[in-house]
């Protein structure tokens, strides 16, 4: 479970220190998402959970007319964001520190809301779709992507068999926040229904999930996954005291490495990944 807390601290901290790699790992899926979006109307864009901006900042780019607004729960991704945009000197996106589930602008409402990957981290789903079609304007376009199965994504599933089971928190249900949250489509389309969403549909996407690349891709990768991912949580765990500290890194961080060697093709180390590309529209008034 990565709950709000968690990505208000020390989660957020490491996405935001790392968005160049986790960017880089969903170079394949986020193509594809901002080809979907491209298809869309909409001229007033919010981006849930935009993270350190990277989706935002390309529809910002692609659509100079367009006023996009990103908004996470992170300070320091946020921040990160803020960076990017200034960079390359985009004046038509904004980042906000701000939850989407309560977040809205009365005087300009969206007519398009996107997300890579970051509405399954909503504490009450049900609630905060509900609450977007009551602060989009009717007929707003919906686009979202998601994880599939853990089993479907190898980068996950394979490294969380490593690791010892007492560094592992297990979710209270499999619809918990976290990465897999959104993975049955049957509850995200009940969810959705029940937010007021209407026209949903799930496009599967197979892409490959890049952890890793360079002279040393492994040790990239392994560099990568000690902040990301449930490695990460484990070393999290270790640090709190749940197993001594030093071996227990010792040895998930050896397990990791033999795993990233096996999966390394010359310069990379890459994983199968799979996701879903949600679409949905809100009923016109």
């Amino acid at each position: 479970m990565t709950g709000l807390d968690e990505w208000q601290g020390g989660v957020g901290r490491n996405w935001a220190t790392q968005w160049r790699r986790t960017d880089r790992s969903f170079a394949a899926l986020t193509k594809r998402l901002i080809a979907r979006i491209a298809e869309l109307p909409g001229n007033r864009v919010l981006d849930i959970g935009c993270g350190a901006g990277e989706l935002s900042l390309a529809i910002a780019g692609a659509r100079p007319g367009v006023r996009v607004t990103g908004v996470d729960v992170s300070d320091d991704l946020v921040e990160a964001a803020q960076a990017r945009a200034h960079a390359g000197s985009l004046a038509n996106v904004e980042f906000l520190v701000e939850d989407a589930a309560r977040w809205s602008d009365p005087q300009s409402p969206p007519n398009l809301v996107v997300s890579r990957h970051g509405v399954m981290f909503f504490d009450d789903p049900p609630a905060a779709f509900a609450h977007l079609a009551t602060t989009v304007r009717p007929g707003a376009q919906l686009v979202f992507s998601c994880f599939r199965a853990a089993s479907e994504n190898p980068w996950a599933s394979e490294i969380a068999g490593l690791i010892p089971q007492a560094s592992v928190t297990t979710p209270p249900d499999r619809f918990a926040p976290g990465p897999f949250a959104f993975a049955d489509p049957a509850h995200v389309e009940a969810v959705l229904a029940a937010g007021g969403w209407q026209g949903i549909a799930f496009e599967p996407v197979d892409f490959t999930y890049v952890a890793g690349e360079g002279a040393d891709p492994v040790a990239d990768a392994l560099a990568f996954f000690c902040h990301i991912g449930p490695a990460a949580a484990a070393l999290r765990a270790l640090a709190t005291g749940d197993r001594p500290g030093i071996d227990g890194r010792r040895e998930i961080e050896e397990r990791l490495v033999e795993l990233l060697e096996r999966r390394r093709e010359g310069s990379r180390v890459s994983f199968p990944a799979a996701a879903w590309i949600v679409t949905a529209r809100r009923g016109a008034d």
